[in-house]
């Protein structure tokens, strides 16, 4: 695998998305999660995609359950709560592993082509990977860093 033009995933509505519709774009993935102490970066993501969602860019919120069990609700929670607490508009989908023998694949290939600083695992909710218009990631932040201090390399793939 190559690009992440080459995966799909469920939406919290339960359809498959294909990658590949994302071609051209830049793509922000994270990995999320409703009871987490950065949880409040929603907003920021929002505010991200509602920036530059004109000029390509989106936002792909894939909710998690392996930090600390602060993931355990339902797609139709998730998707509540992410509306009414934080206005979320981008693309949100179901509930996966990150890590481990059930990870998803799309986190595989994340995780091979941008690894951490202490190795490839995830080690945290929020978690972020930027996709240049190519479907190649190109970097990966920390949890702790505010999706605010990605607005540079952003507005570089634009």
């Amino acid at each position: 695998m190559e690009t992440i033009y080459e995966f799909s995933a469920k939406s919290l509505q339960g359809k498959e998305v294909d990658f590949s519709e994302f071609k051209g774009k830049v793509v922000v993935v994270v990995n999320t999660a409703s009871k987490c102490g950065f949880t409040p970066q929603y907003a920021s993501l929002e505010q991200l995609y509602q920036k530059y969602k004109e000029q390509g860019l989106v936002i792909l919120g894939f909710p998690c359950n392996q930090f600390g069990n602060q993931e355990p609700g339902s797609s139709k929670d998730i998707e509540k709560g992410c509306a009414i607490n934080y206005g979320v508009s981008f693309r949100m989908f179901e509930k996966i592993d990150v890590n481990g023998k059930n990870q998803h694949p799309l986190y595989r290939f994340l995780k091979d082509k941008q690894s951490g600083l202490l190795g490839s695992r995830i080690k945290w909710n929020f978690t972020k990977f930027l996709i240049d218009r190519n479907g190649i990631p190109v970097k990966r932040f920390a949890p702790i860093t505010n999706p605010s201090k990605m607005e540079q390399d952003i507005l570089e793939l634009l």
